[in-house]
């Protein structure tokens, strides 16, 4: 979707040490995210870039990899070269079977 300059990677190459950034606005995380996801909506990266490590490998993840592939391609400009995008986003996840949680009580899905 973003060429070769944005480096991404499906669900199944997902590594469990990875840190797995939820860009997707609060609505979108209550609904469904990943279990071990940790969330910051898409606009408040810059604020809080501080927060995304540098030292391990790190997924960034949107709905379907449109935000998270802008979000790659911001850190990446920052000095960040261990970021990813996750490609086709929360709805590939769901769709290969991966977990998902939901914040809200009602049963996990994909906004």
């Amino acid at each position: 979707m973003f060429g070769p300059q944005v480096p991404s990677v499906t669900p199944a190459q997902v590594e469990p040490s990875a840190y797995l950034l939820d860009v997707r606005e609060p609505d979108e995380w209550q609904a469904g995210h990943a279990p071990d996801a940790h969330h910051m909506p898409m606009m408040e990266v810059p604020a809080r870039i501080a927060e995304i490590p540098n030292d391990t490998e790190v997924v960034v993840v949107c709905r379907g990899g449109g935000r998270s592939g802008q979000v790659v391609s911001y850190l990446m400009g920052n000095g960040w070269d261990n970021v990813r995008n996750l490609d086709g986003g929360m709805q590939a996840w769901a769709g290969e079977g991966r977990e998902i949680v939901s914040e809200n009580g009602q049963p996990a899905r994909v906004l």
